[in-house]
């Protein structure tokens, strides 16, 4: 009877440790991915063992069980992250699982562009392959709503610069960044602003820096419009800005302003109306920002485009009409 216990033992031994060789020579390998392999995409919500089923699947690997047996034993599994990963050189499995479990997925770009509105970011986040599209059956206010930003409006909200995502990034998701990424920059110079501001909140600076965000793309120039622009608000004179008019005529803007347009009174035509706009005009970056917190100083009152990009400053009105007529009436 011993004999045959010691017979049971030794087959048991023999076993298990043809047992562990196959799963340490299984996890231990190198696995070998082909072009078409390197790519693995995990789902929110996938456990270790859907991962394991899944790899099998795309012939990654041929005994899921001990990709599974591993992932449990070390304890990594429950720390698996969703994703696309791009898979490098040929990892064993607990390199593979290690990859996982830091997250380090394949990340896409998308851009806020300096000056653009809410419509054109919407047009534009609906033309990103790699968005998940969930807002474009919802209007605006639905949209502030879902973002906790309920009555608001949109425009300006969003701060310009370019985001890097993971896959299955939503659309809402984007906007959130980048709504949050605005506050923070807007509250980080508004606490830094220069003393005796003619601006009552950190949103009229806001306003302010949307209008000096479409008045020029030179970056330099940008302190000395805002510069006039603080000078007109202390002395209560109107900004008559033509980017505001603009926004005001929506889609009635056709490319051109007519004296017509700058004499019909909407919310945002600061020739008919003065102070600042009721809300941004448009998206800005950080430097349109920080120009309104800290404006150049200035005796000019007056600005005309050189049609080069640049403008020509003036301090009286007189001045001024002579520079239209030089730069835009070419007489």
């Amino acid at each position: 009877m011993w004999r045959f216990l010691v017979f049971l033992v030794v087959v048991g031994l023999v076993a298990a440790g043809l047992v562990y060789a196959d799963y340490s020579g299984a996890v231990n390998k190198p696995l070998s991915f082909s072009d078409d392999q390197r790519t693995f995409t995990i789902e929110k919500g996938w456990s270790a063992k859907r991962v394991a089923s899944e790899l099998e699947k795309t012939g990654v690997i041929d005994k899921p069980h001990w990709f599974y047996l591993y992932a449990r034993l070390s304890k990594k599994g429950v720390g698996i992250k969703s994703g696309e990963f791009q898979i490098e050189g040929n990892p064993t499995t607990p390199e593979l699982i290690d990859l996982f479990v830091k997250g380090q997925t394949v990340q896409y770009t998308g851009n806020i562009i300096e000056g653009s509105t809410f419509k054109q970011i919407r047009e534009r986040l609906a033309g990103h392959p790699h968005l998940v599209q969930t807002i474009s059956d919802k209007s605006n206010a639905d949209i502030m709503s879902e973002l906790g930003l309920e009555g608001q409006h949109p425009e300006g909200l969003f701060f310009s610069d370019t985001y890097r995502f993971p896959k299955q990034t939503t659309d809402i998701e984007f906007l959130k960044r980048a709504n949050t990424l605005l506050q923070k920059v807007l509250t980080e110079e508004w606490e830094n602003r220069a003393p005796d501001l003619p601006l009552n909140s950190p949103y009229e600076a806001l306003v302010l820096a949307s209008i000096v965000e479409k008045e020029t793309a030179v970056a330099a120039e940008r302190p000395l419009i805002a510069g006039v622009f603080m000078s007109r608000l202390r002395i209560k004179m109107r900004l008559q800005t033509d980017p505001t008019v603009i926004y005001g005529m929506g889609e009635k803007y056709d490319g051109n302003i007519r004296r017509s347009d700058l004499r019909t009174d909407t919310p945002y035509n600061t020739y008919t109306r003065a102070g600042l706009p009721p809300t941004p005009i448009s998206m800005v970056g950080r430097e349109a920002i920080h120009a309104v917190m800290h404006p150049e100083a200035t005796t000019a009152l007056y600005f005309v485009s050189k049609g080069d990009g640049t403008h020509k400053f003036s301090d009286t009105v007189e001045q001024h009409n002579a520079a239209v007529r030089k730069y835009q009436l070419k007489r």
